[in-house]
C-alpha cells in the first residue's frame, strides 16, 4: 500500500452509522486511511478527544453526531452502568470539551446540526485544536454528507488548501453555507 494521502479519525455518535459507513468507504476510496472509533458511552468520546486513544498520525478528526444546540447528542444510559465519574445525560457541551479535552494542532470537523455554534468551537480552540469546522444551524443530513465528501476530495484530489476546500465545498447549496471554520489565533494559515 502506498502512504495515505490523509491520516483521518472518524468519531461515530449514536444513529450516525450509514454516514460514517458512507464517509469511511469515500475517503478510502479517496486514498485516505481512516480509524473508526465507535461511541458507545461519553467516556468513550473523552478517551478521544483526551488524545489517550487518539492515533498517533491524524490530520484529521471527524466527528459524525448529531448535534442540538451546540452539543453533541451522546447515548444516555441508565445510571448503575455509568462509570464513577463520567458524564451523564444525552448531550456532550461546550463545558465538557473544556474539561477533557487535549487536542493540540488537530483539525476537527463536526457534522452535526448546530455543532457550529460559537461557543462549542471556542472550547475546541482552547484545548489547542488548530481549526473547527461546522455547521451553525440544522443542516440537512444530506447536504452535511456532501460538504465533508467535497471538502475532503478538494484537499486529497485537487491539493487545495483548508481555506480554498472550504469555501468550494460551502459553495455546493444553500444547505452548505451553515458550515463555518474557526481557526486557532496560534495557527498560520
Amino acid at each position: 500500500m502506498s502512504r495515505p494521502e490523509l491520516y483521518i479519525t472518524l468519531v461515530v455518535g449514536p444513529n450516525c452509522d450509514m454516514e460514517a459507513f458512507a464517509m469511511r468507504s469515500t475517503l478510502e476510496y479517496f486514498g485516505a486511511r481512516v480509524t473508526v472509533h465507535w461511541i458507545g458511552r461519553p467516556n468513550d468520546l473523552i478517551d478521544v478527544l483526551s488524545g489517550e486513544e487518539l492515533d498517533k498520525r491524524c490530520d484529521y478528526l471527524i466527528l459524525a453526531f448529531h448535534g442540538d444546540e451546540g452539543r453533541l447528542c451522546m447515548p444516555e444510559l441508565g445510571e448503575e452502568v455509568y462509570e464513577p465519574d463520567e458524564p451523564r445525560g444525552e448531550f456532550f457541551d461546550f463545558h465538557d470539551v473544556k474539561r477533557y479535552a487535549n487536542l493540540q494542532n488537530i483539525k476537527v470537523i463536526a457534522s452535526g446540526c448546530t455543532l457550529g455554534e460559537e461557543k462549542l468551537a471556542n472550547a475546541f480552540l482552547e484545548c489547542g485544536c488548530h481549526s473547527y469546522i461546522a455547521p451553525d444551524d440544522y443542516i440537512d443530513g444530506n447536504s452535511s454528507l456532501m460538504f465533508v465528501i467535497r471538502f475532503m476530495y478538494e484537499m486529497i484530489n485537487n491539493k487545495k488548501n483548508q481555506q480554498d476546500a472550504y469555501e468550494i465545498a460551502k459553495s455546493i447549496d444553500e444547505e452548505c453555507l451553515m458550515y463555518q471554520r474557526f481557526v486557532s489565533q496560534n495557527t498560520i494559515v
